[in-house]
């Protein structure tokens, strides 16, 4: 996909929505002053495709400068007139300079009802899943989200018996979930694809879905992270993962990446639309059977120049290039 399908961010658009950001916010704005402006009639991707084009989302750590130094109030606005209508949060914490205190979840949950956005999940510590879970259950019902997962590994022990011990922690947590209404759900790097120590022709991520209730645990395959596992640990479709069980695959992460021999991993992360990663292939290639949320990420974003607009621009851009290959 070239980048002539991508939508330019409009500057005087991101300075209009700042100006008087930390005056407006010092009083209190959170009651609705910063409401973004009609959305968009809603619009169902063409072709069977599984990724609704009216639901893209957007993981917040891709913009968490714009969250530190503008604050939830504002960079919502700007979601929300950019196109997106998902939020994955990754903290639920902007500078107290902001408000002049910290801001609580039903304010969040107000600005995001104002900018029609909604949480679809959220990803937490798994620390904070042993010891502090039904709090985090508790922030996601406030929040209106139906997901809340982590992006840590199962384990740190790489062995079959370290990720079947994971797998029965998940389980646990996840009839939590369950129970409150909600999807526990993983997120992936690419480690879990790796080979286990003790048994090197089992893949881990193959003993996490066989040991994890379907009914309970879910996944969120990043599709990214996952073309990067293939390349370390050859022997695996990421496609067939979802295909294969598309049910559990509720949320999707689309990070691009572009071939690089010389990194590690086998790609760059970019912009989406930037890389050439076969998303085209892919989302041919999982299935018509369930719907997947499609959330952009970019963990380099922050460092996109110049600034402004910086990560919001790269938010622009790539929410531009992913609803053009939804059509």
């Amino acid at each position: 996909m070239g980048h002539s399908s991508r939508k330019s961010f409009d500057r005087r658009d991101f300075l209009r929505a700042t100006a008087g950001t930390t005056v407006a916010l010092a009083a209190a704005s959170v009651t609705g002053a910063t409401a973004a402006s009609a959305a968009p009639a809603p619009r169902t991707a063409a072709g069977g495709l599984t990724i609704p084009q009216d639901r893209i989302g957007i993981q917040l750590y891709s913009i968490r400068d714009k969250v530190a130094s503008l604050g939830f109030a504002v960079v919502f606005a700007e979601l929300s007139r950019i196109g997106y209508r998902e939020v994955e949060f990754a903290g639920y914490t902007q500078d107290t300079a902001i408000l002049g205190r910290q801001i609580t979840l039903p304010e969040i949950r107000k600005l995001l009802d104002d900018n029609g956005l909604r949480a679809v999940g959220s990803h937490v510590g798994i620390g904070n899943l042993r010891t502090n879970l039904q709090a985090e259950l508790d922030a996601a019902q406030i929040l209106g989200m139906p997901h809340v997962g982590t992006a840590n590994a199962p384990s740190n022990l790489n062995t079959v018996a370290g990720y079947r011990a994971a797998a029965d922690e998940f389980n646990v947590w996840g009839a939590a979930a369950t129970a409150r209404g909600l999807k526990l759900y993983q997120h992936n790097h690419a480690g879990e694809f790796a080979f286990a120590t003790d048994q090197p022709s089992v893949r881990l991520y193959d003993v996490f879905l066989k040991n994890t209730d379907p009914r309970h645990v879910y996944l969120e395959l990043d599709i990214y992270w996952a073309y990067v596992g293939q390349y370390r640990f050859p022997g695996f479709d990421p496609a067939a993962y979802v295909r294969n069980q598309p049910y559990r695959y509720p949320l999707f992460h689309m990070k691009d990446g572009d071939a690089n021999p010389a990194n590690a991993n086998g790609y760059d992360i970019v912009e989406f639309g930037a890389g050439d990663l076969p998303y085209e292939r892919f989302i041919r290639d999982i299935g018509p059977r369930a719907a997947h949320i499609g959330i952009w990420e970019q963990d380099t974003a922050p460092n996109t120049l110049p600034n402004p607009p910086g990560s919001l621009g790269a938010a622009a851009r790539s929410f531009a290039a992913i609803d053009q290959l939804l059509r």
